[in-house]
């Protein structure tokens, strides 16, 4: 819970534990700010926020953070290297333009990048695809195909993949169900591909 009693997800609680007391930090797409501001009151964060919507941005200044509109696609360029421990990319990755040059971007402006995201490869959308033909509608992917802002969808094992593409070390994998609770550990990509309804990464430069 934050403070003045307002629920936090599950998932975001996680990423919330893998971020050190007293850190820099920056939340991309931080929509009304709930994760920033439950990082700033209950784990003194120096906290920083950029959301694309003017209604996020609205809310996060009411109650008092330091959040920016911007679209992440074309301002993570402007942000110097290393200014931040941490920055946290939820939800958001599918969404992105350019999803390889943002996670590039994460982790030359910061030590650690926490991502997280819904996995394509879970078993029903397959369900979805395979046998009923259709793109798949559920709690974590709730958008219609010719409505949805999704428009690069990827599995675990894309972006496992991915961060060997770039050299960027896994510290940490967590594999979630539909409630956004830990269903399993990472020790099976393949496991977790097919159950994990969605994951959150916790990565590093090597």
């Amino acid at each position: 819970m934050v403070p003045d009693g307002k629920s936090i997800r599950v998932d975001l609680q996680l990423i919330a534990d893998m971020i050190e007391p007293h850190s820099r930090v920056l939340d991309i797409g931080c929509g009304d700010g709930i994760l920033l501001e439950y990082l700033v009151q209950s784990r003194h964060v120096d906290g920083r926020g950029i959301e694309l919507s003017a209604e996020g941005v609205n809310a996060s200044i009411s109650t008092g953070l330091s959040v920016i509109q911007g679209d992440a696609d074309a301002d993570l360029k402007d942000y110097p290297d290393d200014v931040f421990d941490y920055v946290v990319l939820s939800q958001t990755l599918q969404a992105m333009v350019q999803p390889k040059v943002v996670l590039g971007h994460l982790l030359r402006i910061s030590k650690r990048a926490i991502v997280s995201f819904p996995n394509f490869a879970h078993w029903r959308t397959r369900v979805s695809l395979g046998l009923l033909g259709r793109m798949p509608v559920s709690e974590m992917l709730p958008y219609e195909w010719y409505d949805t802002p999704n428009i690069h969808f990827c599995t675990i094992r894309d972006f496992v993949a991915l961060c060997r593409d770039l050299d960027i070390e896994i510290e940490e994998l967590k594999i979630l169900d539909t409630n956004g609770h830990i269903r399993l550990a990472s020790t099976s990509l393949f496991s977790a591909n097919l159950f994990g309804e969605q994951a959150v990464f916790l990565l590093r430069k090597k």
